[in-house]
């Protein structure tokens, strides 16, 4: 199985991601991470969730180094450009490999900004450093367990069809590059989605990620999740700013008013037109005020 990298990147999809990419070994395999701006700014972290990668971020990653913030932004174990494990990997492994990233680059203060299942995993990093955190910028994701899950998505996780969906079918992440956007992407922008996922072996973590979505009772991330829940109030004091798509086929205003009831005092900025990949639907100049957020004392 041939891991994508910095070498097989196509040129027209490098030309959107022209960023250092820096590796961190685990058991597990390297994560690769993006780590760009200034070497001694504040670090901003941001995680992607499924099934994108560091890619998703790339037009708030350049705002912000220009900020004076050194971003940082792997590709979870599995995903993008980082090693494909050949094991399931739950919430709670990919908890802990983020913070094996970030004890391992020693940051001890970093802002965060969380999108799909970055959501659960970052949030729930920061439940368990809250200290570390300080700006949160939250934009279509989850990190609460909830019984709203689209058909398509619970079609998914059906024992065995569901694997052949999303893995062997690609019957995932391809349709996100349609059903995740209100404006159509370019050929270069769906291609840059898609490189990391060309091949069944490469979309395992795909379909692993859709089956740890914990919606039955006994579900061994069922805890987990609700612990991430319940320790979401250590972070009611931290800035928060939520960011979101209203045309989200999956985090929809549902998961929007539940975190404006957890964060009362967070700022909101709403965009009606736009859906789940809020980052390609939206303005240079929006996703600058986004940028703006982390500057704020």
């Amino acid at each position: 199985m041939l891991i994508p990298n910095l070498h097989t990147i196509p040129p027209e999809v490098k030309a959107l991601y022209p960023f250092q990419v820096k590796e961190h070994p685990t058991s597990l395999g390297v994560m690769r991470y993006v780590d760009h701006g200034p070497a001694g700014g504040a670090p901003v972290l941001l995680l992607h969730g499924n099934p994108s990668w560091s890619f998703l971020w790339r037009k708030f990653i350049g705002p912000l180094a220009e900020r004076g913030f050194r971003v940082i932004a792997p590709d979870h174990l599995g995903m993008g450009l980082s090693a494909r494990p050949q094991t399931m990997l739950r919430l709670e492994d990919r908890i802990q490999s983020i913070k094996e990233l970030v004890d391992a680059l020693s940051l001890s203060s970093f802002h965060l900004g969380v999108h799909d299942w970055g959501g659960a995993i970052g949030l729930g990093l920061a439940t368990r450093m809250p200290q570390r955190v300080n700006h949160i910028l939250i934009t279509n994701t989850g990190a609460f367990l909830s019984d709203n899950i689209p058909r398509r998505i619970a079609l998914c996780r059906l024992p065995v069809l569901g694997r052949l969906i999303t893995q062997y079918g690609d019957g995932f992440a391809w349709p996100a590059t349609w059903m995740a956007v209100e404006k159509p992407l370019s050929s270069a922008v769906k291609k840059g989605f898609l490189f990391p996922y060309s091949s069944a072996p490469l979309r395992r973590a795909i379909a692993d990620f859709v089956l740890d979505i914990p919606m039955e009772e006994n579900h061994p991330t069922r805890s987990v999740l609700a612990e991430v829940e319940n320790q979401l109030g250590q972070l009611r004091n931290k800035k928060v700013m939520l960011l979101w798509g209203m045309k989200d086929f999956c985090f929809d205003e549902t998961f929007f008013a539940e975190f404006a009831q957890r964060f009362p005092t967070a700022q909101k900025i709403v965009f009606p037109q736009a859906g789940h990949y809020v980052l390609e639907d939206i303005s240079e100049s929006e996703i600058a005020q986004a940028a703006d957020f982390f500057l704020q004392k």
